[in-house]
């Protein structure tokens, strides 16, 4: 039986209606995608890093704002956040995209720049963002697509660092460090951004660590295990630091990079990561590392936070089912 053309015409309308199906969808997906990336939100995260006794400690982390001269809202909103009146702030990079970003990354960070804090760089504090396909990110590494011979341009990197440094923050770029809150100490260690091969993890100090703090003096602020509590920031949350970082007795790691991986599916999440820390650990921002996902006996002492940061590339600006962030970690006694 042949087909009659009255057949072949309603099976071209099929077509033509499921092709703009389609197209709808993937605009609305679209658009919403690129309102998403507009709409950032304040997550709120207990994290039980404290000796038993110690007072709870508030830690704003903010990462990845990439930054431009069209960034103004996000400017905005991160400077409404000096509200907050953290205890740290820390900064774990990717502060600009391109050289123009300089002058609102000042106006973003005056208002923090008296409380105490500490800070690592970004691959995007050193070089300007460049256009990539995006599916360089379906690799296991993505740095295998780029072209080694682009010339990509240098960003005013000393001076995001001296801008930070200004305000006493800690320059922890491959070094140990401490800051003083409220009068008491906290250590601190940190590297330049293992995505672009620039971290070198620094050696002990030569003064002992193991003592923990005197029992004469209350100058440290206490982790969980009774030694001075421990901070380390990292920008991408590379395994070879995370591991350096948890046999250095950190309590708790800090590292953005991943933008949560920035287009998610609901009720999966991340798809990709751009590094070689699992998806699972990005989606849920916090976890402990080592050991298994939900397996709290398998899970070692370090806490480990990745934020989903504030930006985007200026050439994907979208984001989905991940929306950007800061976010507010209150360090609490363990039980």
């Amino acid at each position: 039986m042949g087909v009659t053309d009255s057949g072949v015409r309603a099976a071209a309308r099929a077509a033509v209606r499921a092709a703009g199906t389609v197209t709808a969808v993937g605009a609305g997906v679209l658009g919403y995608a690129l309102l998403e990336a507009t709409m950032p939100v304040l997550r709120r995260l207990d994290v039980p890093v404290l000796a038993p006794g110690e007072e709870p400690l508030t830690l704003l982390h903010l990462s990845d704002l990439h930054l431009m001269d069209r960034t103004a809202a996000r400017v905005a909103w991160v400077r409404s956040l000096s509200r907050l009146q953290p205890d740290i702030v820390v900064n774990t990079g990717d502060n600009l995209s391109f050289a123009s970003g300089l002058a609102p990354l000042s106006d973003a960070l005056e208002p923090f720049l008296q409380l105490p804090g500490a800070f690592v760089m970004g691959d995007h504090d050193y070089r300007s963002t460049a256009f990539s396909l995006p599916t360089r990110y379906l690799r296991r590494d993505p740095r295998d697509a780029d072209d080694p011979q682009r010339e990509v341009e240098a960003l005013p990197w000393r001076e995001v660092r001296d801008l930070q440094r200004s305000g006493g923050w800690v320059d922890l770029t491959n070094t140990r460090g401490e800051l003083r809150v409220r009068g008491r100490r906290v250590r601190l260690v940190g590297v330049d951004d293992p995505h672009a091969d620039r971290d070198v993890y620094p050696q002990p100090s030569e003064v002992s660590e193991a003592a923990g703090p005197s029992p004469s003096e209350n100058t440290w602020v206490r982790g969980r295990e009774g030694h001075p509590l421990h901070l380390g920031l990292v920008h991408a949350p590379y395994r070879r630091v995370l591991s350096a970082m948890s046999a250095d007795d950190v309590d708790l790691a800090l590292a953005g990079h991943t933008h949560g991986g920035q287009l998610c599916l609901p009720g999966f999440g991340a798809l990709v990561t751009n590094c070689d820390l699992d998806r699972e650990r990005v989606t849920r921002r916090l976890s402990q590392y080592p050991g298994q996902i939900g397996q709290p006996q398998a899970a070692d002492h370090m806490y480990l936070h990745v934020s989903a940061g504030l930006g985007t590339s200026p050439f994907t600006p979208v984001r989905l089912a991940c929306r950007p962030e800061a976010t507010l970690l209150t360090l609490l006694p363990a039980e």
